[in-house]
């Protein structure tokens, strides 16, 4: 609390403004050390102006115009990721980065606020008081001192930002008015209660507005500068803000000789093992410096630091870099994996996947028999008369034998609908499942745990119908196929040979009527001429039907590798459809968000 809060005028009530007024009585005036804090006319930062804590936006720097598309890519990332399985949280904590981008973007540009912090005893307090030029923030040797957040603002129109930290309007105070206090015009300091206080809600205070603040001074002594609390809990977590940290090493009026230089290594070496960037040889990083806020030393330079890093107003951009650096630093495991940056289905993979498809409604078996069928129609065109009436024959008398009963059997079977052995059906249903599980697994190869999870997920729907699917297409196609019941296409040849052996036949019927008509002495006797007829028919006849046999080879092949083909294009196609197309197209939005990751991890802006 501060030291001048009762000192207001009974005629501003708003709890604004805090004033000195005339003094009318001995109780009036200040206690010894007091004269310079009433003096300084301290007064409450009001939230007056047209702008109600806003300022108009300038121009966007560079470095602002790279953070909003970083910020709009983590916006189209989070969208994309909230439907699959990943990691809640991580995308909680993103979200909440966002939110608080989009609400300090939506306040002043123009002020920068500043937050010291540090642990009991530090100095904090005092160095606050050093800075503003007049007492504000209570000091003492009773800990804790500060018991919630002080503010005090170097210019108006920062209202919106400290309600932003709740800090209410009797906590907001005004520098004195000096030509040291112009060079810090824009800056908001906010004193922050003790970071190790023992009171968990002082510490809770300082979590707060610590995640809201654009910069944050770390106020360290000699005896606690390398506390565990402070490293462990706070510097560490936010090594990433190191363009946005001050660390100073306070009552250095206490070392003597060159143990200040020596605890300022030591202090250096410390920040280092955080992982914090130090800003030395010009390099951008946190400032380290070495002050005593009670004699003065070292404040000057400081003053004059945070001057220049007000006056460049990329604070508050430098801050939300970092937060997204961070954010995406935890979203990295969701989309980035040691793997090929852009993972898919490779043409081995598909071809293997179609080819297991194709083992598993027969195709290579249909079309052989569907070979088969066609050489068999090939043989009943071409072949001899006389075979087919044997053929007929053995058809004929076929029940009356065991192969025929079983011939009988099979026919019976085949009428009923194509059911498949359960053995087989198990064995198909296997084929699927595991052509399912292969093209999955090629698929999910670089890709990190959550999307390859999904990614799987995708393929086991798509393959929850697909060997029923499957099924009816071996019934419907592959039995059409394989026992085509019109006339399979005919080679140009064909007539001609039907022909052949029709005049075969013909030389066959004349020369025996020819023969047997020299027999009953119709026709007078010459047995060469009708004979050589018959044998030229009988003869003719079985050559004209290997020869057709042999012609027939490559059309009936290529008819049963059409037959083939098609079957295998329709198990293809409704596997492509099934699987292939959503495992893409999850993949394809892997790729989606990758891109959008990857331009949200860029690498945060610096500060020249």
């Amino acid at each position: 609390m501060t030291a001048l809060t009762d000192r207001t005028d009974d005629r501003w009530d708003d709890g604004l403004i805090a004033r000195s007024r005339p003094r009318t009585s001995e109780d009036d005036w200040p206690a010894d050390g007091d004269e310079e804090g009433d003096e300084a006319l301290v007064r409450a930062v009001s939230g007056a102006g047209s702008d109600g804590g806003k300022a108009p936006a300038p121009p966007l720097s560079p470095e602002a115009q790279a953070l909003r598309v970083r910020l709009e890519a983590m916006r189209q990332l989070i969208g994309l990721s909230r439907t699959r399985i990943l990691d809640g949280k991580s995308l909680a904590e993103a979200g909440r980065v966002l939110d608080e981008a989009a609400a300090r973007r939506g306040l002043s540009a123009q002020h920068t606020v500043v937050a010291i912090a540090g642990a009991t005893g530090s100095g904090k307090s005092t160095l606050f008081n050093s800075l503003a030029g007049v007492q504000i923030s209570e000091t003492g040797l009773r800990r804790p001192t500060t018991a919630a957040p002080i503010a005090c603002s170097w210019s108006d129109g920062a209202a919106g930002l400290l309600d932003r930290l709740e800090i209410p309007g009797r906590l907001r105070r005004r520098p004195r008015e000096t030509s040291e206090a112009e060079a810090l015009r824009g800056m908001v300091l906010v004193d922050l209660p003790d970071l190790d206080s023992a009171v968990a809600a002082h510490r809770d205070h300082v979590d707060r507005v610590l995640a809201l603040v654009d910069a944050v001074v770390w106020v360290v002594d000699p005896e606690k500068y390398a506390d565990a609390v402070l490293h462990e809990r706070y510097l560490r977590p936010l090594a990433g803000h190191a363009e946005v940290t001050f660390v100073v090493l306070n009552q250095v009026d206490r070392l003597p000789g060159e143990a200040a230089d020596l605890v300022l290594d030591d202090l250096r070496r410390l920040l280092d093992d955080d992982g914090i960037a130090l800003g030395e040889h010009g390099e951008p990083g946190a400032t380290v410096i070495g002050i005593s806020a009670l004699t003065g030393e070292g404040v000057g330079e400081l003053r004059e630091m945070l001057g220049q890093f007000t006056q460049e107003k990329g604070a508050a951009t430098r801050r939300i870099s970092a937060d997204v650096d961070k954010a995406a630093a935890r979203l990295r495991p969701l989309y980035v994996a040691d793997g090929h940056a852009g993972p898919e289905i490779g043409e081995t993979a598909r071809a293997e996947f179609e080819d297991r498809l194709a083992e598993a409604v027969g195709a290579f078996a249909a079309g052989l028999a569907a070979e088969r069928a066609w050489r068999r129609n090939a043989g009943k065109a071409c072949g001899t008369p006389w075979l087919r009436l044997w053929r007929w024959y053995e058809s004929r008398r076929a029940p009356r034998s065991l192969a025929g009963l079983a011939a009988l059997a099979a026919i019976g079977r085949s009428q009923t609908a194509f059911e498949p052995p359960v053995e087989e059906e198990v064995t198909a249903r296997q084929r699927v499942e595991q052509a399912v599980r292969t093209v999955a697994d090629e698929a999910v190869l670089g890709l990190p745990d959550p999307w390859a999870q999904a990614v799987r997920e995708t393929a086991v729907r798509g393959a929850e119908g697909l060997p029923q699917a499957l099924d009816e297409i071996a019934v419907t196609l592959g039995s059409a196929v394989a026992v085509p019941s019109v006339r399979p296409p005919r080679p140009s040849w064909w007539p001609a040979a039907v022909l052949a052996q029709a005049a075969m036949t013909l030389l066959q019927i004349f020369g025996g009527l020819w023969l047997a008509g020299q027999i009953v002495g119709v026709l007078p006797p010459n047995l060469m001429p009708p004979v050589l007829l018959m044998v030229a028919g009988i003869i003719g006849g079985p050559l004209v039907e290997w020869a057709c046999s042999i012609g027939a080879r490559g059309p009936a092949r290529r008819y049963g590798q059409d037959a083939e083909r098609r079957l295998r294009q329709a198990a293809a196609g409704c596997g492509r459809a099934r699987v292939l197309e959503p495992v893409a197209a999850e993949l394809l939005r892997y790729r989606e968000v990758r891109e959008q990751y990857a331009t949200v991890a860029k690498l945060s802006t610096t500060r020249q």
